[in-house]
């Protein structure tokens, strides 16, 4: 990932997750994906980084005992001024859960929703950019919010960070592709009353893999669950899953591996 990339505002830049078992999930994610860990900011409790081939690409930590919150991967999208951007979400209508706070040395956070209750992170960057590639096994390649309908809620995200919008010209297919610079960066995808009760709207995290089908059967060997079985997309093979304590990623076969590679990675 360039470091253009890697600090245009909007852009996604870190995708991290909050659960109760740090050790068994990071072996999960080991086994999956290959992962190592080493120590992360520890100021709102254990907190690894999980790197391949030595290069940070996400980040995993533990719940506090009594905290009982979903367990969710949480995109995070770059600023150059976190409170300055914190401040604009709540003027549009979203929410600031969370900070903006200090993580050490990295840079600064907050934890934000949109008006429809999707839940995402914002992030400057100090020592920490962000995820250090994307587009090998193992690594993010795409960051998609699922929401009910897109009109409404790509206004919130294109007044807080300026995104160009380029819709799908279809009678029954919701979806814009959200670009920075010419490029393409993320997407909504609105479901309707598709889209699970239990969970709302969200964003959905997608993981490259060499092999979809190897890589959901081994999700289940390992204790997870396929919440859809491993189908042709326009965007590659891909699968909806989860790991052990529910956390809900999409793992994908890219098509589109050469082109997310060129947008994400250096």
């Amino acid at each position: 990932m360039t470091e253009a990339t890697r600090r245009t505002p909007g852009a996604p830049c870190w995708v991290s997750l909050m659960v109760h078992g740090l050790e068994p999930t990071q072996e999960f994610y080991a086994e999956l994906f290959g992962w190592e860990f080493r120590p992360g900011p520890q100021q709102l409790g254990p907190y690894s980084r999980a790197l391949l081939d030595g290069k940070e690409v996400a980040g995993i930590g533990r719940l506090p005992p009594d905290r009982h919150l979903p367990i969710a991967w949480t995109t995070y999208l770059a600023t150059d001024d976190a409170d300055e951007t914190a401040e604009l979400i709540r003027c549009c209508g979203g929410t600031v859960a969370v900070g903006p706070l200090d993580a050490e040395e990295a840079g600064r956070l907050a934890i934000c929703s949109d008006p429809t209750g999707a839940v995402f992170g914002i992030w400057q960057a100090a020592a920490h950019h962000g995820t250090a590639m994307a587009g090998p096994p193992g690594t993010p390649v795409w960051n998609e919010l699922l929401t009910y309908e897109t009109a409404t809620v790509a206004k919130f995200y294109q007044s807080v960070f300026g995104y160009e919008i380029e819709p799908v010209v279809s009678a029954d297919f919701d979806y814009l592709t959200l670009h920075l610079q010419g490029r393409p960066v993320a997407s909504l995808h609105g479901v309707g009353t598709a889209l699970p009760r239990a969970r709302g709207a969200h964003w959905m995290t997608y993981f490259e893999v060499a092999d979809t089908d190897a890589a959901a059967a081994l999700i289940t060997e390992l204790g997870g669950q396929v919440l859809r079985p491993p189908r042709e997309g326009t965007a590659g093979r891909l699968a909806l899953v989860a790991d052990p304590e529910g956390a809900v990623f999409t793992i994908v076969h890219s098509a589109l591996r050469d082109t997310w590679s060129g947008v994400r990675a250096s």
